[in-house]
């Protein structure tokens, strides 16, 4: 009888893992996107006004350099380390108190070789809490319900991206009110988060002793075992961001040179966009989740959200009116609620090396800082060479091109 009590148990969905990651993930992605996006080049604007389009680019350019290298990093850390609360919290609490360092440090810089030196500092430090945060869901999630669990995921980064901006921009004029308004917000949130995963210690957990090949291996971008769908992802997951990033980069020029709006009706129509991007993304990411469990078809719900975001960041060809950028935002905010809630799923599914996890689900997470890069980039090169118009359905192709790498991939249905 117990035992048949234990096996019931075991399939019951675990929410408090679920609620565990949504907590944990809004802990430090409300403040990173709120501090970067808004207060950081509110505070550049205050100390260089004249010179901060080029500083918050050279910003961003080191800022994505050193996260890489610290996600890989510090991701193989979390993987082999072994203590009385479990190998992923130890960085998670470092990291936490590390980024705590760093924005209080930003309420006192006053120079811009100062915002550049604490912005790489944040960013290691942030990455402590990345890399070991996404792995519960390999470390914990039983494998039926992987798509549910990541679905907590998925919704939580798409209440992340607005609410960080909301809060943000009611402390554009008292920046330091708002930075220690996010210290308060990511303790309490990482805290919670923590403490429903639960992660207890793995103290008799062994850890294989790596040499040579096998060291550098543990470091690095994977080169052994079955790497081909892991790059298919990595690569369709560019594709899909840099599309999103084509119009992202530029949404407020969009409305401004190619359809004619002045600044005041822009704000507004962008105003009507992210409550668009918001609802529909939330809905999608709260029932995409579930019904990958359900009807066991990860890779199908990512690359039909692929090819939905392809269609919506095509819309705004047809014409260079508000109502292509609202049919865009509804298309691509159903989109990110499906690929959010169930791509991490597929990347675990996807990983080489299950003794690599965070390493691995880092490198794959790293294209979401790669395609904000590269999108505007493209967006840029084919403004410059054809007008606003052509971009739109080359970011359509990127996503159907991304849609055809993710169905591409073997293991996973």
């Amino acid at each position: 009888m117990n035992a048949n009590t234990n096996e019931v148990s075991k399939q019951k969905f675990p929410y408090r893992l679920g609620f565990g990651l949504l907590f944990g993930l809004l802990g430090w992605l409300v403040p990173y996107l709120g501090v970067n996006s808004t207060l950081l080049p509110a505070k550049i604007q205050q100390i260089a006004p004249g010179q901060k389009v080029q500083i918050v680019a050279t910003l961003a350019t080191i800022a994505m350099i050193v996260a890489t290298i610290a996600n890989i990093i510090e991701g193989a850390l979390s993987d082999r380390t072994v203590s009385r609360i479990g190998k992923r919290n130890p960085w998670i609490i470092l990291g936490l108190i590390t980024t705590l360092i760093t924005f209080l440090c930003l309420t006192k810089v006053t120079t811009v070789r100062g915002i550049i030196i604490n912005w790489s500092l944040f960013q290691v430090a942030l990455n402590m809490m990345v890399a070991p945060i996404v792995a519960f869901i390999a470390d914990k999630a039983p494998k039926k319900y992987r798509g549910g669990v990541s679905a907590f995921y998925g919704i939580g980064m798409n209440i992340g991206t607005p609410v960080g901006t909301m809060i943000a921009s009611r402390y554009i004029t008292n920046i330091n009110a708002g930075i220690y308004f996010f210290m308060v917000f990511e303790v309490i949130f990482t805290l919670i988060g923590i403490f429903l995963v639960g992660d207890g210690s793995n103290k008799g957990e062994s850890v294989k002793k790596l040499h040579g090949a096998e060291l550098l291996e543990a470091f690095i971008f994977p080169i052994h075992g079955d790497i081909r769908d892991f790059y298919l992802a990595v690569f369709g997951k560019l594709l899909f961001v840099s599309a999103q990033f084509v119009i992202t980069g530029y949404q407020l020029y969009i409305f401004v040179d190619y359809m004619k709006q002045s600044s005041a009706t822009a704000a507004h129509s962008l105003s009507i966009m992210s409550t668009i991007l918001l609802v529909t993304g939330v809905t999608f990411a709260a029932i995409s989740g579930p019904l990958a469990d359900r009807f066991h078809s990860l890779k199908l719900l990512v690359a039909v959200s692929t090819v939905v975001m392809g269609l919506g960041v095509a819309a705004p060809a047809i014409d260079p009116a508000p109502w292509t950028m609202f049919v865009y935002a509804a298309l691509s905010g159903c989109a990110m609620g499906m690929y959010n809630s169930v791509d991490q799923a597929l990347n675990v599914a996807v990983l080489p090396n299950p003794d690599n996890s965070a390493k691995d689900l880092g490198i794959v997470n790293l294209a979401n800082s790669l395609g904000q890069v590269f999108g505007p980039i493209v967006a840029a090169s084919i403004i410059g060479a054809a007008g606003y118009r052509m971009m739109f359905p080359a970011a359509g192709i990127m996503c159907f091109v991304g849609a055809a790498l993710i169905m591409m991939i073997k293991k996973v249905r």
